[in-house]
């Protein structure tokens, strides 16, 4: 499967001032992660970001071409991108979004299903795996073994009830 040109970042929930700038709830980790971005993609086009920064857990943006509160207003409710050859990931790191759909399996091989949602919760997230039935399954070492994500297989240890 080929990997999106872009990565769905957030959404615009509102504006912010009279200047044009717009409130973007962050889907990312932190909306710190969202402000490294000097370039955001509504729909595929581009807009470089001439200032933001965080308030209240969300990003404050000001975009170029947004020159005022009613071109801000007509971007509510629009999804955020980023453009993903501009992310730079830690050794080891990927996106969730690169994940789904992946085939699970155990460590000896056996298919469990494939990975349909992850359930993200404040400790750690849960991947939501559909085979022959469902499985939440912690995404912590202890459960989690592999992450081949060019290959798109997740390798997993399964216990009595999981």
């Amino acid at each position: 499967m080929e990997r999106s040109k872009f990565l769905e970042a957030g959404e615009i929930v509102s504006t912010h001032g009279v200047r044009g700038e717009v409130k973007i709830l962050p889907w990312t980790d932190s909306a710190d992660f969202l402000r490294r971005f000097k370039t955001l993609y509504i729909n595929e086009k581009a807009y470089p970001v001439k200032s933001s920064f965080v308030h209240k857990g969300c990003v404050i943006a000001l975009l170029e071409g947004v020159e005022d509160v009613n071109a801000a207003m007509t971007l509510k409710g629009r999804t955020v991108c980023f453009a993903r050859a501009d992310a730079h990931l830690p050794e080891g790191h990927f996106f969730l979004a690169d994940i789904m759909g992946a085939a699970v399996v155990t460590e000896s091989g056996s298919p469990v299903g494939e990975l349909v949602d992850i359930i993200q919760n404040p400790t750690q997230n849960v991947y939501v795996v559909k085979g022959e039935r469902e499985h939440l399954i912690p995404a912590v070492p202890e459960f989690i073994l592999r992450t081949d994500v060019e290959n798109r297989v997740i390798t997993v240890r399964l216990i009595e009830g999981m």
